[in-house]
């Protein structure tokens, strides 16, 4: 987005406002896009935003007439990414199938501490693996909040396939004039290949757990996976 004319992106790509650092207060976030330019439109990139519970309602609170881009990777695609992406970086302590078995005790009262107000919860921000695929839940929280004319939600797939043709769907959306993509799209946290060597048995097993997922995507939004 930040090859458009008439967008300002911060330089770091994850601001996370209005879920770790939501003390800091309105003017703190005001003073990330001190940079922008007359008539840029600002955005803010932070995946976490669509899971922390707190998010949708600090977000309307504060921009009421805000537009929002959701992409959604392959549910298990994504519960396997970020996985393999904490056991990376050092945040999973566990292997992998018993780490999967952790997960719902560890998030158990997370949801229930964030909404009460605590900063944060290292659980629910890294070891959400299964939770954080289920996207219909996160996306009702949403819906409650905003009419359907400031969501859009699209595959993340397409957009590195097929950007010719996302692309002008995000612009259109954006109330932004049309410019042909980017020539390169760079992908952010994309790992090491590690998920292509996943048991098939246990890569089935994802797919099971999250039938209800892949279900609402495809009645709801239109959104398919193979």
């Amino acid at each position: 987005m930040s090859s458009h004319p008439r967008v300002h992106l911060p330089v770091g790509k994850e601001l996370h406002y209005f879920t770790l650092f939501y003390s800091r207060g309105p003017d703190w976030y005001a003073k990330q896009f001190s940079a922008a330019g007359p008539g840029q439109r600002c955005g803010d990139i932070t995946p976490y935003y669509l899971f922390h519970p707190a998010a949708p309602g600090r977000i309307k609170d504060l921009l009421p007439e805000i537009r929002l881009i959701v992409l959604l990777r392959d549910p298990v695609e994504r519960t396997l990414s970020g996985l393999f992406h904490s056991l990376r970086l050092g945040l999973e302590p566990l292997p992998l199938e018993q780490a999967l078995a952790a997960e719902e005790q560890r998030l158990a009262v997370a949801e229930a501490l964030l909404l009460a107000g605590k900063a944060e919860h290292h659980s629910h921000q890294v070891h959400s693996y299964l939770s954080r695929s289920r996207y219909e839940h996160q996306l009702e929280r949403y819906e409650g909040l905003f009419p359907p004319h400031q969501l859009l939600v699209a595959r993340s797939e397409d957009l590195f396939t097929a950007p010719e043709r996302l692309w002008p769907r995000l612009l259109t959306f954006l109330e932004l004039p049309q410019v042909p993509p980017p020539l390169h799209l760079p992908r952010e946290n994309s790992g090491h290949g590690e998920a292509r060597n996943i048991d098939p048995a246990l890569r089935e097993c994802l797919r099971h757990s999250l039938a209800s997922t892949y279900d609402a995507m495809e009645q709801r939004y239109g959104l398919r996976w193979p």
